[in-house]
């Protein structure tokens, strides 16, 4: 059996679901160790190699902890959006820009039998059971966690997700046991891209009873919506799943190491009390 720290698999299938999104299919006896777990949004550690590594996969970390770092792996974190338990088969979304970023250029260039070392995996967020409703936003990072999350929403109940693509054509299709309400926002109708989720947000009619909510993307623009969902009093903030995945302006390296900060001073701020209004007594 693999050791955990040691998984990889063998890619099987790619399919491309938008211009910027790819899904590849893992499988293989690499990954006799993998064990799922229940958060929705949970992702494994990817490491991808540089050109010309002098190792291949599987590899350990003795091997390239003394090299130079241009030749150790560089790791990115990749949402699973499904493991299949039958078949041993693990799904990654990636979202790609052409040939820039390391995971995304390995997703357009897979191949069949290519191999893909990782670790993990780990999470944050499931579902509240006993919420009313439930709200789901971010942008195309977040989308694999944004629809593993849909699937895994009780039967019947509401739930309404908005999600940050380039245009219309890097929609992909959604879906829920719950009664799905999608709102689509795009980069290229223009606005301020740190206020287009906080702004679709604060459109929105009034979710019922108990919300939870995910809120996921990249930095500024999730530290927005958290603003409105708080200060408007739409969720709790035990309620409220609000991490920023990336930063515009920042590498993954750059934003790693700011990153704890910057986490800090967003639950440091002080935002208004919300204001309910109470029932008429008429």
């Amino acid at each position: 059996m693999t050791e955990p720290n040691r998984m990889y698999g063998e890619v099987v299938e790619t399919e491309l679901l938008s211009p910027h999104l790819l899904r590849v299919v893992l499988s293989g006896s690499g990954l006799d160790a993998f064990e799922p777990i229940e958060d929705t949004d949970q992702y494994v550690n990817c490491f991808f190699l540089p050109d010309g590594a002098p190792y291949e996969v599987p590899f350990t970390d003795d091997a390239v902890r003394e090299l130079p770092r241009d030749q150790r792996p560089f790791a990115r974190r990749i949402t699973v959006r499904a493991w299949d338990p039958r078949t041993r088969r693990l799904a990654l979304d990636f979202v790609a820009h052409g040939d820039v970023g390391y995971a995304g250029r390995w997703a357009l260039h897979a191949q069949p039998g290519d191999r893909l070392q990782l670790r993990g995996p780990a999470g944050g967020y499931r579902p509240e059971d006993d919420a009313d409703s439930y709200l789901f936003v971010g942008d195309a990072s977040a989308l694999p966690a944004i629809a593993a999350s849909a699937d895994a929403v009780p039967e019947g109940r509401p739930v309404v997700i908005i999600a940050e693509v380039g245009s219309a054509e890097d929609e992909i299709p959604l879906a829920s046991p719950g009664e799905l309400t999608v709102r689509w926002v795009h980069t290229v109708d223009g606005g301020d891209p740190d206020a287009l989720l906080a702004d679709a947000v604060a459109a929105l009619p009034p979710l019922e009873g108990v919300v939870s909510a995910f809120v996921h993307g990249e930095a500024e623009s999730t530290r927005a919506v958290r603003r409105v969902l708080l200060s408007a009093g739409i969720v709790a903030e035990d309620r409220l799943s609000c991490s920023p995945y990336w930063r515009l302006g920042y590498d993954d390296e750059a934003w790693r190491s700011v990153k704890a900060a910057w986490v800090r001073e967003v639950a440091a701020e002080t935002l208004p009390t919300p204001v309910r209004s109470e029932p008429s007594s008429a």
